[in-house]
């Protein structure tokens, strides 16, 4: 990767919704070279997806949670069924396998507290082996970007 792969990355981090000729004018290529590179970013993973990123409160889940879980029982096999779990919730939006005390942790986007109530009972009660865990509901946010510096 090179000069003009990482400021195409970064333009495209910035706005995605770029047509090929202006980003290719942008960095100084010719279109066909642009769509080439682009193409190639794709092909080797360095590009996973294009989507487009939604207001959360303006599509209606305007809450928003972190939670730290611990798990009762431990090992590759528990941890992976807990993840798959989590997964298949739609309020669910991250998922991380994490080191320390804690040995999950959550970001959830939801519509309301009913719906906050109604997760808990599928992913931390009844069988699910959590021993506990804590919620922390987001009051402000200082920062949330999806770009990764390059």
């Amino acid at each position: 990767m090179d000069k003009i792969d990482r400021r195409l990355l970064n333009l495209l981090q910035d706005d995605a919704s770029r047509t090929n000729a202006k980003l290719a004018g942008l960095v100084g290529l010719s279109p066909s070279s642009c769509l080439r590179r682009i193409r190639r970013l794709k092909k080797s993973g360095v590009i996973s997806r294009v989507v487009a990123l939604l207001a959360p409160a303006k599509a209606g889940r305007g809450l928003k949670a972190i939670v730290a879980v611990e798990l009762e029982r431990h090992g590759e096999q528990y941890m992976r069924d807990f993840l798959e779990l989590a997964a298949q919730e739609p309020a669910v939006t991250q998922a991380y396998s994490v080191s320390g005390e804690t040995d999950v942790v959550l970001m959830l986007r939801l519509t309301d507290m009913e719906e906050f109530d109604a997760l808990c009972e599928r992913l931390f009660r009844d069988r699910s082996n959590v021993a506990r865990y804590h919620t922390m509901f987001v009051i402000r946010t200082a920062k949330e970007v999806t770009a990764i510096p390059l």
